[in-house]
């Protein structure tokens, strides 16, 4: 068996995973991923099996893999927006991923996101790594309302910590967890657009899917009325309008945006979001701690073997 190993947290990550893909006693190259789909067509059609980041597998790809050995993609991770899973499911190609693993390290990550910025954190350490003592007013995020946009496993484990910190929190889902909500204060949203209306800060918890591609646009933000917020994203970029929000930071109806994601990952070197005064950007990390990496690498070797 022959594989292809392209999430660059598993192999830049020392761990059991390691041990566990080492066990399986295939033949494993690696690259560095994102792969492109032009990097992909050369060489798909070699491997029975990829334990993948967010490459892009599209139809073509998978075509391809179809006519040599290809037969399982085990996402490392949980999003498989860059899958074309129609056509793996057509194709007779497995897809699995990694629920329930990353969640406790993204939902702290959200957290460092917001306190970092509203205790001016990446500003005065910069201040000080200059050798300057320049003292500014940050805030607290005690009383402040949050809107929880998607109650999946991040989603809940956010207002865990929410109420830890004295937040008011708010929460829109399609399917809620009523038991979980008996556990909580929280107020429940009849839409997305509530939160903008309501809410300091929103974050989001969705998959990306086609239905909400974009779907934090204009429509939205022409629903928030005198409300200002600050937007929180460690889901996907593709989730938020990039024009929109861009008008949105410059006309201070959206105070901040801290994300983990964007559109186009690597960060391309001309971003627009890049050197605002009121944009975090951390580079996809929210899943890369020592934890969180053993346990999705080990898990990916597992749902591996078991379609090989």
């Amino acid at each position: 068996m022959k594989i292809l190993l392209t999430t660059t947290s598993f192999q830049d990550t020392p761990g059991k995973h390691h041990d566990a893909l080492k066990k399986t006693g295939f033949e494993v190259d690696t690259l560095h991923g994102p792969v492109t789909e032009e990097e992909l067509l050369p060489i798909i059609a070699n491997y029975d099996g990829v334990i993948c980041g967010d490459d892009f597998y599209t139809k073509k790809v998978l075509e391809t893999g179809n006519k040599g050995k290809l037969k399982v993609l085990s996402k490392y991770g949980i999003g498989l927006d860059k899958i074309d899973l129609t056509a793996a499911e057509e194709l007779g190609i497995k897809v699995t991923n990694c629920p329930g693993v990353n969640h406790i390290t993204v939902a702290e990550h959200v957290f460092a996101l917001m306190l970092t910025y509203y205790k001016n954190i990446h500003l005065e350490y910069n201040y000080t790594q200059n050798g300057k003592w320049k003292r500014l007013i940050g805030h607290e995020i005690y009383n402040k309302k949050i809107g929880v946009i998607g109650l999946g496993r991040i989603g809940k484990e956010v207002v865990k910590r929410a109420n830890a910190f004295g937040l008011e929190i708010f929460v829109y889902d399609i399917h809620l967890d009523h038991e979980f909500l008996r556990n909580y204060k929280i107020n429940i949203l009849s839409n997305i657009n509530e939160a903008f209306q309501k809410c300091d800060i929103v974050t989001l918890h969705m998959n990306l899917t086609e239905d909400n591609r974009n779907i934090i646009s204009d429509s939205i933000f022409d629903d928030m009325g005198n409300n200002k917020v600050i937007i929180v994203n460690t889901a996907r970029g593709d989730l938020i309008e990039m024009d929109a929000l861009l008008k949105g930071l410059d006309n201070k109806y959206i105070s901040a945006y801290l994300t983990d994601v964007l559109e186009e990952e690597p960060m391309p070197l001309h971003h627009p979001l890049k050197s605002r005064k009121n944009v975090i950007i951390t580079p996809h990390i929210g899943s890369r701690t020592y934890e969180s990496v053993e346990r999705q690498g080990t898990m990916a070797v597992e749902n591996l073997l078991k379609y090989l």
